[in-house]
């Protein structure tokens, strides 16, 4: 209701009510002793006086709605600020420039959270004209203002974080103050990389790709509840644990009968001096810790490794990583309640790459391909692997969307294609007989073949742009056809590997 309501309200009641009772008084009098006069005079008082409250009840409204306004906004402003929460995924088989883009929205968040992955995911960061590859130290580590949370959902091999550490070390960063560890995250032993190359080598041409970095076997170890963890450090049975499960790693590369050749003594010197170098950080109960940084308002940005379709439950089973990449992750990975997380920001490449072994239905092998790969320096940030790349496959976007929940797409790499006459996108595939549009359990390439839509290509050189409306008008339209088709908005895009390169449109 207006205020001015209240004053015509109050005007009335007063104003009826005062006549009324004047009324009744001369009832009880008697009508013969009417007087006009007098009854004037009552006309008048109890206009004046409703006048009056009228005026009085206006104003003090006005200031109590006022009040109550500016504690409504008030209260909706504290919400909003603990309701921070927000993620950014890759919506690939991975290297779709997260890093990149976590880089450029840390200045808008208090904490950069990761939350799943080892040290076989790296993240690339140019600026400066320097590059950066960082495997398991969150990409906020380079803004002076952010701390850096490592998750329980993440696996730590504690000679590549020394190593990681070490690389920093030039740069004067504050990392005892900014990098903060889950007690959680479980570790990466010698033993457990023996055991990924023991089960790889063992497999012959079924070999799945992986990267040996140890990753799948502590996970396993962790699902298998045999694992150590970060907190585990702390305690002074630690060597005596370690032990216990380096031995049984050793029993069980024995059952692999397969010959690899090393020297455990060596490798647990290396990892013991990495221990103690660990030990110099901040351990922390990060599900606490970030409960509480969302009290006090703060903000967070939770970051994903690798990409949707390698989550071990979602992605293209059994070539996937050995943790939870998608939305769902960051949940389990940080102890985050689903209902806290506002914006999911997706990554994906204007094109599509996989590293290793898998199905990739879009996958060119020939001349178009190979200049992506050129164009695109498609080589893995860690283990320097050459990516297969292809056409954008819009099934298996639409389903990693789907899967994520998410709000705004992020697009990469558009600077590669300029200079292709023909762009191809993946809009559906055929499969057992049929027309389909979504993301089969099979998609090996007996199953699948994919049906493409063409665009008209562009030979503008993006990576000197710096606004949407410079970009050439087949890009424009290669983006509006995207976003109809996936439903979500592109809001950034990506013209260079550089942080200044990026477009807001």
């Amino acid at each position: 209701m207006k205020a001015s309501d209240y004053f015509k309200k109050t005007f009335v009641f007063v104003f009826v009510f005062s006549l009324a009772y004047r009324i009744v008084i001369q009832l009880f009098d008697g009508l013969d002793s009417f007087n006009i006069k007098f009854f004037l005079k009552t006309l008048f008082v109890s206009t004046l006086t409703a006048l009056i409250l009228g005026v009085l009840n206006y104003f003090f409204k006005i200031e109590f709605i006022k009040k109550s306004n500016k504690k409504k906004n008030s209260n909706n402003t504290q919400t909003t600020s603990r309701m921070t929460v927000d993620l950014l995924l890759g919506l690939q088989w991975g290297d779709e420039g997260k890093g990149k883009i976590v880089d450029v929205l840390t200045s808008k968040y208090d904490i950069i959270a990761r939350f799943q992955g080892g040290p076989n995911a790296g993240h690339t960061l140019e600026f400066d004209g320097i590059k950066h590859v960082l495997r398991t130290i969150p990409s906020g580590i380079f803004h002076k203002n952010s701390i850096n949370v490592i998750g329980n959902g993440v696996v730590i091999d504690p000679v590549v974080f020394q190593k990681e550490i070490e690389g920093l070390e030039r740069f004067n960063l504050d990392i005892k103050n900014k990098l903060i560890i889950s007690r959680k995250a479980h570790l990466i032993l010698p033993t457990h990389r023996l055991l990924d190359a023991a089960s790889e080598a063992s497999k012959g041409k079924a070999k799945i790709g992986s990267t040996l970095k140890g990753i799948g076997p502590t996970y396993m170890d962790k699902t298998g509840r045999n694992g150590l963890r970060v907190g585990d450090i702390e305690l002074e049975d630690f060597k005596d644990r370690y032990r216990a499960l380096a031995d049984k790693h050793e029993a069980m590369i024995k059952f692999y009968d397969v010959a690899i050749q090393y020297n455990l003594a060596e490798l647990e010197v290396e990892f013991f001096e990495a221990i103690e170098d660990l030990k110099k950080l901040t351990f922390i109960d990060s599900e606490e810790y970030l409960h509480q940084a969302q009290k006090e308002g703060k903000s967070i940005l939770c970051e994903g490794a690798q990409g949707s379709l390698l989550d071990v439950d979602f992605g293209t089973y059994p070539f996937v990583t050995s943790s939870n990449t998608t939305a769902a992750g960051a949940c389990t990975g940080l102890g985050i309640a689903p209902n806290k997380i506002k914006e999911v920001y997706g990554i994906f490449k204007a094109y599509t790459t996989r590293v290793g072994s898998g199905p990739f239905p879009t996958e060119d092998f020939e001349e178009d391909g190979a200049t992506m790969a050129r164009v695109g320096n498609e080589f893995g940030s860690v283990t320097g692997r050459q990516r297969r790349c292809g056409w954008l496959d819009l099934v298996a976007l639409k389903y990693a969307i789907q899967v994520n929940g998410v709000t705004q797409l992020m697009m990469m790499k558009g600077d590669v294609l300029s200079g292709f006459t023909t762009l191809k996108v993946c809009t559906e595939y055929s499969y057992k007989g049929q027309n389909i549009a979504h993301l089969p359990y099979n998609i090996e390439p007996e199953n699948v073949t994919p049906i493409y839509k063409e665009f008209k290509g562009w030979k503008a050189d993006l990576t000197g742009m710096t606004t949407y409306d410079e970009l050439p008008v087949e890009l424009k339209n290669y983006i509006d056809f995207i976003e109809k088709e996936v439903e979500v908005p592109i809001k950034i895009v990506s013209v260079g590997p550089d942080r200044k390169q990026t477009i807001t449109k």
